[in-house]
């Protein structure tokens, strides 16, 4: 990886480089954002894809219809190049760890500007959060790009709202009722390139609850 301290970056006409733009101007050195969830089966996610639809249509919020529903785990960026890096560590994670029950109930909010689906099993989840973690390193490219970790597991409806919509749609999704279960037998790694939209799979990393003598070190090495 090139690493410029703040004293060293190249200038443009006197100004610094952002090292953003150094990034993704440099051959084999492009910038993704990467995303690990949970996804629940298909009839499942119809079913919660319409109550997103429902909501997008009644508080004019096209954003809630946009995407697939998941549980997002973490959420970082990386350079290209040590996307197989990562994708190993992560498999090595999944294959040591179990299937896991998401048990959902009703609905919750971040006032003042998120409703979701609360998940009423969180520490399985959260343990598995812990062992990503432990490869945080790996996920970022420089101390601008720190990797978000998920510490209230959800299944989002709608996010970013205005707050006449938080308030009016909260009102009524604090009194309707949801009940739903899966059971997730492994996680996904999305990836898109910085500024897109679109997310696409790198792979399914498959929990196989096997005892796993790689050390995450290891494969660093």
């Amino acid at each position: 990886m090139i690493v410029f301290k703040d004293r060293q970056r190249p200038t443009a006409n006197g100004q610094p480089i952002k090292m953003e733009t150094l990034i993704q101007t440099t051959p084999g050195y492009r910038l993704n954002e990467y995303m690990l969830v949970l996804s629940p089966h298909e009839d499942l996610r119809k079913r919660i894809q319409s109550v997103k639809k429902e909501f997008a249509e009644k508080y004019k919020c096209p954003q809630a219809n946009w995407g697939k529903p998941h549980l997002m785990l973490a959420r970082f960026s990386q350079l290209e190049m040590l996307e197989e890096r990562i994708t190993n560590s992560l498999r090595s994670i999944a294959m040591g760890f179990h299937p896991i029950k998401v048990e959902m109930k009703d609905f919750g909010s971040y006032p003042t500007h998120s409703i979701f689906i609360q998940v009423t099993s969180r520490e399985p989840i959260k343990d598995l959060i812990r062992e990503i973690k432990e490869s945080q390193k790996l996920l970022k490219p420089d101390n601008d790009h720190k990797p978000y970790f998920t510490e209230d597991p959800h299944m989002m409806i709608a996010a970013k709202l205005a707050p006449w919509q938080y308030e009016n749609g909260w009102l009524e999704y604090t009194h309707r009722h949801f009940t739903a279960r899966f059971i997730a037998e492994g996680m996904l790694l999305l990836k898109r390139r910085t500024g897109e939209k679109a997310w696409q799979i790198v792979e399914h990393l498959a929990f196989q609850n096997l005892p796993v003598a790689i050390k995450q070190g290891d494969l660093f090495n």
